[in-house]
Parts: C-alpha cells; sequence; structure tokens
C-alpha cells in the first residue's frame, strides 16, 4: 500500500536473544530474580522475530522479490556494566513487566542485572555482542 511498483521496502529485526550478549544476561539474571514468573519481553519482543527464513517467507507472502536477508554482527560497548543494566531494565518496557511484578522492585533488579553483566565481562567497560537481520525487498 505504501510502495510503488518496484519500490524498495527495508527493514531490520534483532536476531535471537541468544545471539545478543546483554540482552541475554539481563533475561536470564531477570529470570533468576523473579524464578516464578520471569519477564520475557526483550525475548518475546524485540528479539522474537528473528528467523530468517520466517523473514524471508512473510515477505515472499506478501509479494516481494529480490529478497536479501544479512545477518549484521557488532558490538555493544558501555563505560559499565549498570549503563547496559540500566538501559534494559529501565529504558525500555522492560520495566513494565518488572514493575508489574513487584512495584518495589525495580532498582533491585536493575542491579542483578549490572551484578550479571559484570561477573561476565568486569566491573569496568564491558563490550558485548549485538546481532541483527537487515532485509531488503523489492515490491
Amino acid at each position: 500500500r505504501v510502495l510503488k511498483p518496484g519500490g524498495r521496502f527495508l527493514f531490520n529485526a534483532w536476531d535471537s536473544i541468544e545471539q545478543n550478549d546483554f540482552a541475554r544476561i539481563v533475561t536470564d539474571a531477570l529470570a533468576a530474580y523473579f524464578p516464578d514468573d520471569p519477564p520475557r519481553f526483550l525475548a518475546r519482543t524485540p528479539h522474537g522475530y528473528h528467523d530468517p527464513r520466517a523473514i524471508r517467507a512473510d515477505l515472499e507472502a506478501a509479494g516481494f522479490s529480490e529478497i536479501e536477508v544479512a545477518t549484521i554482527e557488532k558490538t555493544s560497548v558501555a563505560p559499565t556494566p549498570r549503563h547496559p543494566a540500566i538501559a534494559y531494565t529501565q529504558g525500555t518496557p522492560l520495566r513494565n513487566e518488572i514493575v508489574a511484578r513487584d512495584a518495589g522492585a525495580l532498582d533491585a533488579a536493575t542491579d542483578a542485572a549490572a551484578r550479571a553483566i559484570a561477573a561476565r565481562y568486569g566491573d569496568g567497560p564491558v563490550s558485548g555482542r549485538i546481532q541483527a537481520h537487515v532485509a531488503t525487498a523489492v515490491s
């Protein structure tokens, strides 16, 4: 509806949470913090549409051609483990899932995520893999 015939459609989608270090570590830390009801926002939503075959099949089903799906790996860096912990637990809708489980737990959950990142990468500057798929197709 938006592209004229021959128009190029370009979008990206995060790869699976297993391929994105900080998101995975935060998700695992929160699963340990909330063992009876782990918050799964990161795995479910930003990292939920990650299968290149499914992306290609969806584009084909929508009538696109010349489909390419490239996987791009980069490194995410932060000055301390607390930076990505805050980014994920307080700067995404994951915050809502934490607060829904315990309205007073946001700071403690953030601390748990920061400790988990520090356990993997140390207390100083941290760097972890981030990976996404970039899809292009022609209408």
